[in-house]
């Protein structure tokens, strides 16, 4: 069971209980909210409430949600875009709008799900939800993933994300103009004190994070740019721009909506270009690279820098 507490001020006064809750738990649905509500899993003041209450200041707002049933895990035939692979690890193009192992909401579907299907032996591999996952990308980022096939292998990537010898670069667009063409970003990250499904900078308890950054490109409006994170937090690009004034172009969670004069993109503007590895079966260096999609290509100019490692 998980626990959820919330003091309602005054930004928050009048609002109905449940539009209050899906807004703060972005991940859970209006309808399960409703029914948690139902079920008696949500409380104002110590007592119980319904959906439609309106909220006042100073009200304190309870909810907890039940641990979900363990998922059982189905292989699925699902195309993927295979960047390479042998008899150790697989390494996938994901596309924009692929989770990437199933959870509540996202039993099929999913990055793994194609996988069990593709890799036969693929099933506990680092657990059974989860297997082979030694990283991941937001449903909503394209790019390159890294998935182990071996207990072997996945110990030793496990080993080199938490060693930080795994280097990652990434291709964004952000709003706005940039003050200066490079830079370094060390703002800690933790979880946000209200929106509790969300990550914030300069959150108390947060993690140190570290992203360095490099301006291809200034646009009217917006930056294309590359993005070398050090640490691996929950949506740290995401953050750490959105940090700087300058989120990443559709990502409505972190303040990247389009406005006039922007250009139209359907999710956030945010693709892991390429991946630096040690192999663990060879031990040689193991560089793989994806080309920027065509939803985020279609934002440059026809006549534009070119992308260089």
């Amino acid at each position: 069971m998980e626990l959820f507490e919330y003091d309602i001020d005054p930004a928050c006064g009048g609002k109905r209980l449940d539009v209050f809750l899906a807004e703060v738990q972005a991940d859970i649905s209006r309808s399960m909210i409703k029914k948690l509500v139902d079920a008696g899993h949500v409380s104002v003041n110590g007592a119980s409430a319904k959906a439609h209450y309106k909220l006042k200041e100073g009200d304190e707002v309870t909810l907890s949600v039940p641990d979900p049933e363990p998922l059982e895990v189905r292989a699925e035939e699902i195309p993927l875009n295979i960047v390479y692979e042998d008899d150790c690890l697989i390494v996938i193009d994901k596309a924009p709008g692929m989770v990437v192992h199933p959870a509540p909401g996202h039993s099929g579907g999913t990055l793994v799900n194609a996988l069990l299907h593709h890799c036969r032996d693929l099933a506990g591999i680092g657990g059974v939800e989860r297997p082979g996952i030694v990283h991941r990308l937001d449903k909503d980022t394209s790019g390159l993933v890294v998935v182990a096939k071996t207990e072997t292998c996945m110990q030793s990537l496990t080993t080199q994300f938490r060693e930080r010898d795994i280097h990652k670069v990434y291709l964004a667009f952000a709003k706005g103009t940039f003050d200066r063409p490079t830079g370094v970003i060390n703002t800690p990250i933790g979880r946000h004190k209200v929106h509790r499904k969300k990550m914030a900078a300069r959150a108390p308890g947060g993690r140190e994070a570290e992203t360095r950054y490099e301006v291809i490109q200034q646009l009217p409006g917006y930056a294309f740019v590359r993005l070398f994170p050090k640490t691996g937090r929950t949506h740290q690009l995401r953050v750490h721009l959105a940090s700087l004034g300058h989120p990443i172009l559709g990502d409505r969670l972190y303040g990247g909506t389009l406005g006039p004069g922007l250009p139209n993109i359907a999710r956030q503007a945010l693709h892991a270009h390429q991946l630096r590895l040690t192999h663990p079966a060879t031990g040689g260096e193991l560089r793989l690279e994806s080309q920027l999609p065509s939803d985020m290509r279609s934002l440059l100019p026809e006549a534009s820098t070119p992308i260089t490692p």
